[in-house]
């Protein structure tokens, strides 16, 4: 299998790795991005074509007469996207020549390592998701421990809650300041070549300073720290591996969507996540190792969680056709609610800017104490908000306070994201979403389609990114039948963000994790190791 893989993906003329001697000192070179060449060589009267930066010296053309490529007026940009002048007399068969072989060398690497990281991100994650769930029932089932003395474990309550958030918020300052908040914004700016990889020690912070602040009763997901710990251990495996640096910006992509992928049970929506969020462009590489990895992370997750859903909803049947022109109005108000969503959390954070003289566990610990009393007289409203959403797509929260919880969430969440600590967005906006949607469902007596709906639609006008909005809410629920009226909802919801000139959330929050990271030149400064970082 090895020999017919290399027959057909590699050439057979190559440079050889101890050759360079043998040839003239004459050589031109176009950059193609940032880790790869064409390299122009002459050798025995002759020129020759080369391809370098992958895994291995590729020859493209050989044998072509002098003089027949310039690349005096090449520039940095990937040259497939250069107009023709450009390449002056380089034949178009070794464009395509060294598109084609690029995608090929090193695939098979690429391919195992990203199985391997799926794999260990999706034990990683799997854990702490369990973790979370046994931290989950101890805060619901505290209250009842405590019916005799209901102040005195209300006290208790709200001085765990607050020692637990100033513990998670000690971890992240003192050891690993990129892992508070969601991360995914930290993982963007490495996939963009602004900031270097995090180092191993992200992953216990995350987890541990996770489990603390979400076990503690803050409105924060799972998800983002899944999404940065997968990413975290992927670019360690790349390292380990010795892949190149275009490969390790590769893995370290997949590795995050297989973080997404174990959080939430969904290995299509970790896929899509990669394609649509991460990278926001459908390349080969990133593709496969997208899909292998996220394919891998649920099969190692579900060896600890089992093949269960996150949400066991009733039997769906189709809204019809004016249930489908229904949801272009719930979009529109869920594109509404997405940019007062937005607004909020990027005001939340501009104040604890500056309330900055404060020692960020002080802050940590205030928002702490409020969870922890919210946990004591309502424990469904504090957390991540898995049980809250279970209970409004099943109906049994009340029509008449579903205004109030959602303000009550929104602020939570905005001051939980605010605190400093490890906890990500795509649950708690999940739980307004289907509270929205079930509201507006509610006067048209179909509640639970609409709630499901609303989910993708705020999700869409929060994140832009709907795709992976309607694939998690499809795959969280294991039912297909609303994809149309998703589709109709997200419509509507992304292009009235848009006309509102409300950024994506994520976009905004990179914009503050690299002006942050600006002023902290002694973690900069050591830069990113070489050949492993984009």
């Amino acid at each position: 299998m090895w020999l017919i893989f290399r027959r057909a993906f590699y050439r057979k003329i190559r440079v050889p790795e101890t050759g360079h001697s043998e040839l003239s000192a004459a050589v031109e070179s176009c950059p193609l991005g940032r880790q790869r060449q064409l390299v122009l060589i002459q050798r025995g009267g002759k020129e020759h074509l080369i391809l370098r930066g992958g895994a291995k010296e590729v020859a493209i053309e050989t044998g072509l007469a002098p003089d027949s490529c310039d690349f005096s007026k090449s520039d940095e940009r990937e040259p497939f996207e250069m107009p023709p002048q450009k390449w002056r007399s380089v034949p178009a068969l070794s464009l395509i020549r060294a598109e084609r072989i690029y995608a090929s060398s090193g695939l098979l690497s690429l391919a195992i390592a990203s199985g391997l990281a799926g794999a260990g991100a999706g034990l990683i994650c799997g854990l702490f998701r369990l973790a979370l769930e046994t931290a989950d029932r101890l805060r619901t089932t505290f209250p009842t421990w405590w019916q005799g003395g209901p102040l005195l474990g209300c006290l208790v309550l709200i001085a765990i809650a607050a020692a637990a958030g100033a513990s998670s918020a000690f971890l992240v300052r003192r050891f690993s300041t990129h892992a508070a908040g969601s991360g995914i914004p930290h993982v963007e700016a490495v996939l963009n070549g602004e900031l270097p990889p995090a180092p191993f020690i992200l992953i216990p912070v995350k987890f541990v300073g996770g489990l603390l602040s979400i076990g503690a009763g803050f409105a924060l997901g799972r998800e983002g720290p899944s999404v940065q710990m997968g990413a975290a251990f992927a670019n360690l495996l790349g390292r380990i591996f010795g892949l190149t640096a275009t490969d390790c910006c590769c893995l370290l992509a997949a590795g995050a969507g297989a973080g997404l992928a174990a959080a939430f049970n969904a290995p299509l929506a970790g896929s899509a996540f990669v394609l649509e969020e991460l990278v926001r462009k459908f390349e080969t590489r990133h593709a496969i190792a997208a899909l292998g990895a996220s394919g891998s992370a649920i099969v190692a997750a579900r060896l600890l969680m089992g093949p269960k859903p996150m949400f066991e909803v009733a039997a769906i049947t189709d809204p019809g056709f004016s249930g489908n022109l229904l949801c272009f109005a719930l979009g529109i108000i869920a594109g509404l609610l997405g940019v007062a969503y937005n607004r909020v959390h990027l005001e939340a954070l501009a104040l604890s800017d500056r309330l900055a003289h404060w020692p960020v566990e002080v802050r940590a610990a205030i928002v702490g104490a409020g969870a922890g009393a919210l946990a004591w007289f309502a424990p469904s409203l504090a957390g991540g908000g898995e049980l809250l959403a279970q209970r409004t797509l099943d109906g049994h929260e009340p029509l008449a306070i579903l205004p109030f919880l959602f303000l009550l969430r929104l602020l939570l969440g905005a001051a939980s994201y605010s605190a400093g600590t490890p906890g990500g967005l795509f649950a708690p906006l999940l739980v307004l979403g289907a509270q929205t949607g079930f509201s507006f469902g509610a006067f048209f007596n179909q509640a639970l389609p609409f709630a499901i709906v609303g989910m993708a639609a705020l999700f869409a006008a929060i994140v832009r990114a709907p795709l992976t909005g309607m694939i998690l809410v499809t795959e969280m629920t294991a039912s297909s039948m609303l994809l149309l009226p998703m589709l109709a909802a997200c419509f509507s919801a992304m292009a009235v963000a848009t006309l509102l000139r409300q950024p994506p959330i994520y976009d905004s929050l990179k914009k503050r994790t690299l002006r942050l990271a600006s002023k902290e030149p002694s973690d900069l400064s050591r830069g990113p190791e070489p050949g492993h970082s984009p």
